[in-house]
Parts: C-alpha cells; sequence; structure tokens
C-alpha cells in the first residue's frame, strides 16, 4: 500500500506499517485530542502539477485527528500519489482542496477501513470558497480551478494555482515549525514554535516571543544639553533590568550651572552605576570623577572651574536592576 495508517486496520497491520508511521504523543489539542499536521522534514506531502490537470503529492508523514473519542491516526505515504482533478465549471471558477484522509468503519457508515489522498472539489461561484474539511481529514493544498478549465483548454496553471495549506505537528514538548497560519492558540503554558523568524512561547493567554525585543523610551534632557540624532538618550526596561544608552552633549555656550541634574531617571537606582566624565569637565553629584548613584533617581553635574563647551556623556551599556 502507497498511503498506510497506524492503528486502523482490524488486523494486518505489519511492522514496517508501525515503523514508518510516527507513533508515539504528539502536541495536544485538548485533554483526548492531538494537534493534526505534517511531520516536518524534507518537503512532506509536497504538491507538484504533473499534467494538464493532474497534480501528484509527494511522500511524507503526518497525523490526522478525528473526534475526541475517536483519537488520531499516524499516516505515511511511501511513495508519490497522482490526482486529478475534475474539469472547471462552465461559468463560475472554484477551489478544489486535497487532503489526507481516514475511513474507519467504528465510527463512520463507511464499508471500508482505509487512508487515503483524495480531492474534494468545492462549490462554483463568483467568489469561491474552499470546501470545509471532514472529519478525520487534513487538509495539504487548495488548488483554483478557473472556469472551462480543462485539459483540451490547456489545463490548470499550477505556477499560480496551487496554494499551500499544511499546517504542521510535533511530539510532546517539541517546537510546531511555522505552517501556513499562525492563528491558533497554545495548548499548555511553556508550549513552543516557532513563527519563521524566532521562537514563541504560549503564556496560557498568548504567544510570546521567548527572547523579547528591547523597547526603548526617551530620556528628555534639562535646558543646555542635548544628544545627536544618531545616538539619542534613551532608556528601556528589558529582562530585570534597566538599560541607558545615547550621548549627553554639551557644545554651545559657556558652562552649566554647578547642581544641575543631567539625567531624570524612570525610577531610584539600586545598585551602583558607574558614569565616566571626560578628564578636566568636573565631577557628578557626589564629588568623585564617576558616579555611584545607589538610590538616586537622578544625576547632577559640578563642572570644574573653566569647563566649557564642548564636551560629551556616553551612557551607552550602562545598566542596573529595577
Amino acid at each position: 500500500m502507497t498511503v498506510r495508517a497506524g492503528w486502523l486496520l482490524p488486523e494486518g497491520q505489519t511492522r514496517e506499517d508501525t515503523r514508518l508511521a510516527p507513533i508515539g504523543t504528539m502536541a495536544p489539542e485538548g485533554t483526548l485530542t492531538t494537534r493534526d499536521g505534517v511531520i516536518a522534514g524534507g518537503a512532506g506531502l509536497a504538491a507538484t502539477g504533473i499534467s494538464a490537470m493532474q497534480v501528484q503529492i509527494s511522500t511524507g508523514r503526518a497525523v490526522v485527528q478525528g473526534t475526541s473519542v475517536q483519537g488520531s491516526y499516524p499516516v505515511t505515504v511511501t511513495a508519490p500519489v497522482t490526482l486529478t482533478v475534475p474539469d472547471g465549471h462552465a461559468q463560475h471558477p472554484r477551489i478544489d482542496v486535497v487532503i489526507l484522509r481516514v475511513y474507519d468503519t467504528l465510527y463512520e457508515t463507511t464499508q471500508q477501513d482505509a487512508v487515503q489522498l483524495e480531492i474534494i472539489s468545492g462549490t462554483p461561484a463568483a467568489s469561491p470558497t474552499a470546501p470545509s474539511t471532514p472529519s478525520a481529514g487534513l487538509k495539504l493544498w487548495e488548488i483554483a480551478v478557473p472556469a472551462g478549465t480543462s485539459a483540451g483548454t490547456g489545463g490548470i496553471s499550477w505556477a499560480t494555482a496551487l496554494t499551500d495549506r499544511r499546517r504542521y505537528t510535533s511530539a510532546y514538548g517539541g517546537i510546531i515549525p511555522r505552517g501556513y497560519s499562525l492563528s491558533f492558540s497554545g495548548y499548555y503554558a511553556g508550549q513552543y514554535r516557532d513563527n519563521g523568524t524566532e521562537l514563541e512561547r504560549w503564556s496560557g493567554s498568548a504567544w510570546e516571543p521567548v527572547v523579547k525585543p528591547i523597547k526603548w523610551n526617551p530620556l528628555p534632557l534639562p535646558a543646555g544639553l542635548t544628544s545627536p540624532g544618531h545616538s539619542p538618550t534613551q532608556y528601556a526596561i528589558h529582562n530585570g533590568r534597566v538599560w541607558l544608552r545615547g550621548e549627553v552633549l554639551h557644545t554651545t555656550g559657556g558652562s552649566i550651572a554647578n547642581g544641575t541634574t543631567i539625567l531624570n531617571f524612570p525610577g531610584a537606582v539600586p545598585l551602583p552605576v558607574w558614569l565616566h566624565l571626560p578628564v578636566g569637565v568636573g565631577t557628578i553629584g557626589n564629588g568623585w570623577p564617576v558616579a555611584a548613584l545607589t538610590g538616586r533617581t537622578s544625576m547632577t553635574l559640578n563642572l570644574f572651574q573653566g569647563a566649557v563647551a564642548p564636551w560629551s556623556i556616553y551612557l551607552n551599556g550602562v545598566s542596573w536592576a529595577p
């Protein structure tokens, strides 16, 4: 057999069937249901147009979920399968779907225990939609079938007709690979997925980046001080720490009055943070060439006599725990 399912046939499952089928505890969707989908690796269950009205589905493995009582079926396709698309409607386009479907006589009226790749034709319409996927079916591809399409009229333009609808699954605790859609919830706090560019973790209510981006906020400066456009003074609260970056500039006009506040922090600094002034400019706050800012919410500057513009203070890399 080309398309096989584990734990479907009442008798006759071979040892080879068992080895090829993806058996094991897969990513859950509920207490008794499994996230169905393709097992990633290579180009599993890829679609290729091979003639005017025929599409070929490549080898691959998947998990197909039935009802919660029915359970899930591990499925493998061991050789490429060719499917024929019915001719197009005379007037309207339609969307067909390629699915991997399990038939089980214990749960439906069909008189067969089988698993197969098949095409379900959609309803022709001016603005067609894809047909729904039946229970114990896994959608793989959509095929846009224009009105009047047939082998005699040149057939389907496969380069534009195929839309990938494969979603992926993984073993329990594994990272779910990116599929055609990210519009699904996680099913337990601590579950991971790859969104195509970075890892995300399900918090219990939302997908959140594993490495959270830094959100920088402006750090205003008092009159007489500026920061260059390429290095503005900013702060961020990230991974349990407060970070500063940017450059404080004093470029014009004599000096700044002693005791001038030059930075206002977003909260009291609980740990020592050291900021360096250029040699010959002055001291920061407590009279030292560098400032220990423990417990402070701002930084003041005392200039040496004759210390005039230009000078600058660099904040890049300074941080403290909030």
